[in-house]
């Protein structure tokens, strides 16, 4: 096998290992999963955020929860923020790229819905605005971010830490520790289904 390709792989099951291993990381999952059960419960939402891959990730997740995981079931109310093209590219013009997400969080977070701020880094100035204008409004924080300390670990109600900074080797731990969210909150939440 190419060394290169080896070396990848192993780097990613050396994270899945440590997640696998994390029970601090399972605790927060479960955490995230009871908190996420109870806003849809009480007919909240859910907000997701973050810039490139994390964006991606965001829209993903989304639509796990917003269309399907494994079963057929009534949709929950999930939303990536970045999805409305005309309204980013205009609050980026008017307000700076910086605002685009608080101004969302502004316009559609109510008081008990959750934010999931995704940022590699934790220092994504658009996804920390966006954190602390729901923090405002009285809406559950959650980060996803990888290993270094970041702006994102003071502010959130719950953080994940990916065990590394590689940024793909993050991305990698983020959509795994998604796709469990929307595994059990399935599971949980529609039972018979």
């Amino acid at each position: 096998m190419n060394s290169r390709i080896k070396k990848c792989l192993s780097s990613s099951v050396e994270n899945f290992t440590y997640v696998l291993n994390d029970t601090n990381i399972h605790t927060k999952i479960e955490k995230i999963i009871d908190l996420s059960i109870k806003a849809f419960r009480n007919d909240k939402k859910m907000l997701f955020c973050g810039n490139g891959g994390s964006a991606s990730d965001a829209q993903h997740i989304t639509a796990e929860l917003s269309g399907k995981f494994y079963v057929d079931r009534p949709p929950l109310n999930a939303e990536a923020l970045h999805v409305n093209s005309s309204f980013i590219t205009a609050v980026a013009n008017d307000y700076g790229y910086d605002e685009i997400y608080s101004r969302m969080v502004q316009a559609s977070g109510r008081a008990g819905d959750i934010l999931v701020g995704i940022s590699t880094s934790g220092n994504s100035t658009n996804v920390i605005k966006a954190i602390k204008k729901a923090k405002e409004i009285g809406i559950i924080t959650i980060g996803f971010t990888g290993n270094k300390i970041g702006d994102m670990d003071s502010i959130c109600d719950v953080i994940i830490k990916a065990p590394t900074n590689d940024t793909p080797r993050v991305q990698e731990i983020h959509i795994l520790i998604g796709h469990i969210i929307c595994e059990m909150i399935e599971e949980k939440m529609f039972p018979n289904a």
